[in-house]
């Protein structure tokens, strides 16, 4: 006992230690993972209960022994040397970095662990306490993630931080050329396209710096470079993933050469068709100007008005036929006509073929935005030829003035099932006499208009007078849908 120092006070410093000891025992016994601590000569001072779950022993059965029996044999040769070379520099830190470690169960059985070694003083001398951590289920998923990658059927690339590649499947040598030895370890511009390498490392940062699953290049064609040089399109999807060594990216790489063959080829397709519909609407037009040639030609040879009256009626319904074919062949948009240019057209036309001042009658089209597929264009324009024709014959006699007023709108069809069109063609002139029904009206041309109507599946609406107003209401279909 030090002189000067009572009994008392070395009973008090007794007590103090073996308290500090019986916390400390607490601390490693209650510990979530398996503490394993050891003296100088590599022999057992202590375990807890986590240590006799993970290794199957009993604590008598590993009380006093070595620690190498909790080691494979395979590795026992060298860990003496080990050991003893942790107690030459003893700090706190992972034992065998960078090396794959495993523990030996009771029953033979090995598993893959992480050991943390931790040096303790205490009165026998310095002692190593081992943190032991069984890895069983981070191996099995990374070997099942590993499997996932191997076999995904598209190539899979995964790279670092740093941009170099740690990880290739089985599709990205066949897609690639190379084998995988030659590509783990290399810079991932390996694979990119010599002329877009000098962009690649900032976009692969700008994308570490804010790792988030998407596709890589949005609006931008990608291309890879295989071994031999050859380059390919490809659509690739980036996943950042955690990992012990830091944030990797997952890349998912998709060969679309045949898919942007076939767009080619669709393209090509589509060019070849507008060009064929346009040669057609031409064709047809100028066949109409034919047809409406020889009717100007016979109508020179017939003095009877009324048959004159009856030609010319038809040489307006073929023009307006024509019409349309002409707005679609000169818009090159063949999915639709656009109506206010053939209403433009076809309007003052008609007024001219009449002989009719057009200063005396006004004209008011609405009908913007409005395009119609060809078959529902050509009953319409025949529609707006018979009842402006009715009009210009009929709503101004003398020289009375006035204003034909045709519009044409798109809007929802009220049992919400798709849209309508409205077409509406009007007068401020005398008006429609009550005693004309155009079931039972003996011109052709009222009649006609019940008849494309019903053709367009539509409804149609008569305001007699103040104004006069023909407004007729039908579903706005594709054409593959008409009857």
């Amino acid at each position: 006992m030090p002189a000067g120092m009572q009994t008392s006070d070395a009973s008090e410093i007794e007590r103090v230690l073996r308290q500090s000891e019986e916390r400390f025992r607490r601390v490693v016994e209650s510990a979530p993972n398996a503490m394993v601590m050891i003296d100088a000569s590599g022999r057992i001072d202590m375990v807890n209960a986590q240590a006799e779950r993970l290794f199957g022993y009993r604590r008598e059965e590993l009380l006093g022994q070595t620690i190498e029996m909790l080691v494979p044999e395979r590795f026992r040769g060298h860990h003496p040397g080990l050991r003893r070379s942790f107690y030459a520099d003893p700090n706190s830190r992972p034992m065998g970095a960078g090396r794959d470690l495993y523990g030996l169960r009771k029953d033979g059985s090995e598993f893959p662990i992480e050991i943390g070694l931790n040096p303790i003083e205490t009165g026998e001398g310095v002692m190593v306490l081992s943190a032991i951590v069984d890895l069983s289920g981070r191996k099995r998923m990374e070997e099942r993630f590993k499997r996932v990658v191997e076999f995904a059927p598209n190539a899979m690339v995964m790279i670092n931080g740093e941009g170099r590649i740690e990880m290739v499947n089985a599709q990205t040598e066949v897609l690639f050329g190379y084998s995988r030895e030659e590509l783990l370890g290399q810079p991932v511009e390996i694979l990119v396209p010599k002329r877009l390498r000098e962009r690649h490392p900032e976009l692969r940062r700008s994308f570490f710096g804010d790792p988030q699953s998407r596709p890589m290049g949005v609006g931008r064609d990608l291309y890879a470079v295989r071994q031999d040089g050859t380059e390919f399109p490809v659509e690739i999807g980036l996943n950042p993933i955690e990992t012990d060594e830091g944030t990797m990216v997952l890349s998912s790489i998709v060969d679309i050469s045949d898919r942007k063959q076939r767009e080619q080829i669709v393209q090509q397709t589509l060019k070849e068709k507008d060009i064929l519909l346009g040669e057609i609407h031409h064709r047809v037009k100028n066949n109409l100007h034919v047809i409406h040639s020889l009717l100007d030609l016979q109508s020179a040879r017939i003095t009877d008005t009324s048959v004159q009256e009856m030609l010319r009626e038809s040489q307006n319904r073929i023009r307006s036929m024509a019409l349309i074919h002409q707005t679609l062949y000169e818009s090159r948009d063949f999915a639709g006509v656009d109506f206010k240019t053939f209403l433009d057209t076809l309007i003052p036309t008609l007024i001219s073929s009449y002989g009719i001042d057009p200063f005396r009658i006004a004209l008011s089209i609405a009908a913007e935005d409005v395009k119609l597929p060809i078959n529902l264009a050509i009953p319409c324009g025949l529609m707006v030829n018979e009842l402006v024709s009715n009009a210009l014959k009929h709503a101004f006699p003398g020289s009375r003035p006035g204003e034909i007023a045709v519009s044409a709108h798109v809007e929802a069809r009220p049992d919400g099932l798709g849209e309508q069109v409205v077409l509406a063609i009007g007068d401020d002139g005398v008006g429609l006499a009550e005693t004309v029904d155009l079931e039972t009206a003996e011109t052709l041309g009222l009649r006609l208009v019940l008849l494309l109507t019903d053709q367009l599946h539509g409804s149609l609406d008569i305001r007699r007078a103040d104004p006069t107003r023909f407004t007729i209401t039908f579903p706005l279909v594709e054409e593959r849908r008409m009857t």
